[in-house]
């Protein structure tokens, strides 16, 4: 009798889960010349019924399309069914990810399948590229329609602002909790809120990913990966991911791996605390994974050199710092759409970073493709000649290790008057661009400290300050909405009027100043961690809304280098299923 209700129950879910294939999508028109779902327009293309940008193609050209190839000859034939079993899963949460972040251009998505028509493919192109109506590239601008980015995408009822949740819980404090969730959809009933678990709604989806990672399991040829993969598996069904994560840590250089949770908070603009699902299919480099041990030793060094008093900063020493570089053959959910991350550090939970730590994995396949088709092309445009010649991959690869190690730095929680709050949770939307400021700016006081105390050869300074300036004028053209835009804009404006970064007048190309950089990257730092332990959400919104526009200056030169692309579109060996 209770499985037959619990089968009803989500019978009852699954039909009304937004996007859902088996659900027709209610007409709601774009431009007032269409609804979305009403099918093919009679005569001509597709998305004529719809209103798409006049740049669409300009907007597509922004991407750079780079094969990520899966070399299955070095592996063995249950390896090889592993792997496409991770991607069967994988292939789960992506379409999780397109019902969190914009169900209704699933629709639009699928609706333009068929069509040979160029302008539907390319605006199709984009929608994937997105995994929605927005380009997020460009402050999240519509492309198609209109309509502005609902700022809690599907995960809130529609107009829900963060004002109106506090003061609902104010009067309703025993949901708090469940309101606050990572893993719940609120949507509104009556006057009230209700929060749902992802492992209720998206079970349709969360089984089968489940018990694709079960069978990849049973083919794992490592125990302790295929004991994660069973707690995985576990979790995604009960949204306790606590026991899955510590195992995770636990990982001792596997030759696979795999991201696979929702995670990151990005597209949640109305609390910041709510995940996304996001997945990666990780096989390990080994040679590049070697080159690591120096990074994982002095974490804990790091933690403790912090300008920060000893009780925001807690001691990481016995922590795990597991570091994994690896090349990803498939990803997705978050992970696949706008913005492509190089590295990672994860899991975000503040109660496994006390516990145990986080692990750190670096892309080496994305990584090679950001530096050689963008970051030292942007360099050559944007800084000095001879300054330009300092950046390097290697600079670069350093900087980006430093980054993912910073993520897991600095205090685990915010003091908000007598009581210990989640950071994310006390700073509000503007947590993720913060956290990223941090990590960058805690990755360039990192590779100071790992200089001044003789571990790094100094000889390299100029050339890691060089190769993280050179980072900036490719993440400041994603725009303010990014977190990574956000954050590298912040950081440009400030070492800008501390004089650390300077323009050349004659030529419109930046420099650095050496002599002034480590200076300014300590106040800065000290800023930064002083925000987040004390969970100063007002003094967070002013300093990012003091330092966080474009200067024209730098907007003309960066405008002029529209020929060089913005971000690169991943292209595996396994085709992404979009359903």
């Amino acid at each position: 009798m209770k499985n037959s209700r619990l089968v009803l129950l989500l019978l009852l879910l699954t039909m009304s889960l937004p996007g859902n294939p088996q659900q027709k999508t209610a007409a709601s028109p774009l431009n007032g010349k269409g609804p979305i779902g009403s099918g093919r327009a009679a005569h001509g293309p597709v998305s004529r019924n719809w209103q798409v940008a006049p740049d669409a193609g300009a907007r597509l050209a922004r991407y750079k399309s780079v094969r990520m190839p899966f070399d299955a000859a070095k592996l063995s034939a249950r390896e090889r069914q592993m792997t496409a079993k991770l991607v069967e899963a994988a292939q789960d949460l992506e379409a999780i990810f397109w019902r969190q972040n914009d169900p209704q251009a699933l629709t639009l998505y699928q609706e333009l399948d068929n069509s040979a028509d160029p302008q539907d493919r390319r605006l199709r192109r984009l929608l994937f590229i997105n995994a929605g109506r927005f380009d997020l590239l460009d402050n999240d601008q519509p492309f198609l329609g209109a309509e502005p980015i609902p700022p809690g995408r599907a995960l809130y009822p529609p107009g829900l602002t963060r004002e109106q949740v506090e003061a609902y819980v104010k009067a309703h404090p025993e949901q708090q909790a469940e309101i606050y969730s990572p893993y719940t959809v609120l949507r509104r009933r009556g006057n009230d809120l209700e929060a749902l678990p992802y492992n209720v709604v998206f079970r349709p989806f969360l089984e089968p990913a489940a018990k694709a990672l079960r069978e990849a399991a049973d083919l794992s040829g490592d125990p302790a990966f295929a004991s994660f993969l069973r707690l995985r598996a576990g979790a995604l069904l009960d949204d306790d991911f606590y026991n899955s994560d510590l195992a995770w840590l636990d990982l001792k250089d596997p030759k696979f791996d795999v991201i696979f949770a929702p995670y990151e908070t990005y597209i949640d603009g109305v609390l910041g605390v709510k995940t996304s699902y996001g997945a990666a299919v990780l096989v390990r480099n080994e040679r590049e994974s070697r080159k690591l041990a120096i990074f994982q030793q002095y974490g804990p060094d790091i933690q403790d050199a912090l300008p920060l008093p000893a009780a925001d900063r807690p001691s990481k020493h016995g922590l795990q710092f597991p570091m994994e570089v690896m090349d990803a053959p498939f990803r997705g959910g978050d992970l696949l759409h706008g913005y492509q991350a190089v590295a990672d550090n994860l899991p975000n939970d503040p109660r496994i970073h006390k516990a145990k730590g986080s692990k750190k994995i670096f892309f080496k396949n994305f990584l090679d493709a950001r530096v050689n088709y963008i970051v030292l092309p942007l360099a050559q445009r944007a800084m000095r000649a001879d300054q330009a010649k300092l950046v390097s991959a290697d600079g670069y690869l350093a900087h980006t290790l430093l980054h993912e190690i910073s993520h897991g730095l600095g205090p685990d929680f915010a003091r908000v008057g007598d009581k210990q709050v989640e950071i994310n949770e006390a700073i509000g939307p503007v947590y993720s661009g913060l956290e990223e400021a941090k990590a960058d700016v805690l990755g360039v006081f990192g590779l100071i400290w790992l200089m001044d105390q003789g571990y790094l050869p100094a000889s390299g300074r100029n050339g890691y300050f060089a190769s993280y300036v050179a980072d900036m004028f490719r993440a400041v053209r994603f725009g303010a909405s990014e977190a990574h835009g956000k954050a590298e804009m912040m950081e440009f404006n400030y070492l800008f009027e501390q004089g650390a970064i300077v323009r050349d007048a004659a030529t419109g190309k930046y420099a650095v100043e050496f002599s002034k950089m480590a200076p300014a990257i300590n106040r800065l730092t000290q800023e930064l961690l002083e925000q987040e332990a004390t969970g100063d959400r007002a003094r967070a919104e002013a300093w990012f809304a003091k330092y966080g526009a474009m200067p024209a200056e730098l907007k003309a030169l960066l405008d002029k280098q529209s020929d060089v692309p913005a971000e690169i579109a991943p292209i595996f060996s396994f085709p992404v299923q979009v359903r």
